[in-house]
């Protein structure tokens, strides 16, 4: 019950709201413009209805259009990744084996400084 109250409320103000508003001129002038507009706009689609069908189809088109681009885009960076990733994983293991050369050599000094002495 509570519920139907407040939803009838906020019609009422919505309504006196309105209503009040339409006390100024210029209000009142902007609000008439807009309805004549949007009364032309819905007679010119109701007498060529086959615009509107030309435009929801051109629209769709460029969605759908905008849809392919954006998932050919994605496939692309997902490959880029894995080449960084594999580009990454290859330079890890360069400087691994970098690594274990120089440390091979450091023990390989250090035997020979060893047996020297």
């Amino acid at each position: 019950m509570g519920k139907s109250l407040f939803w009838k409320g906020v019609i009422y103000g919505a309504l006196a709201g309105g209503a009040l508003s339409l006390l100024d001129k210029n209000t009142r002038q902007s609000v008439m413009k807009s309805c004549k507009k949007t009364t032309s706009e819905i007679s010119f689609y109701v007498k060529h209805p086959d615009e509107v069908v030309s435009h929801v189809k051109e629209v769709t088109n460029k969605i759908k259009t905008t849809v392919e681009q954006v998932s050919a885009d994605v496939s692309f960076i997902t490959g880029k990744v894995g080449e960084l990733r594999d580009g990454a994983s290859q330079v890890a293991e360069f400087v691994e084996d970098t690594k274990h050369t120089f440390l091979q050599e450091d023990q390989n000094e250090a035997d020979s400084e060893k047996n020297k002495s």
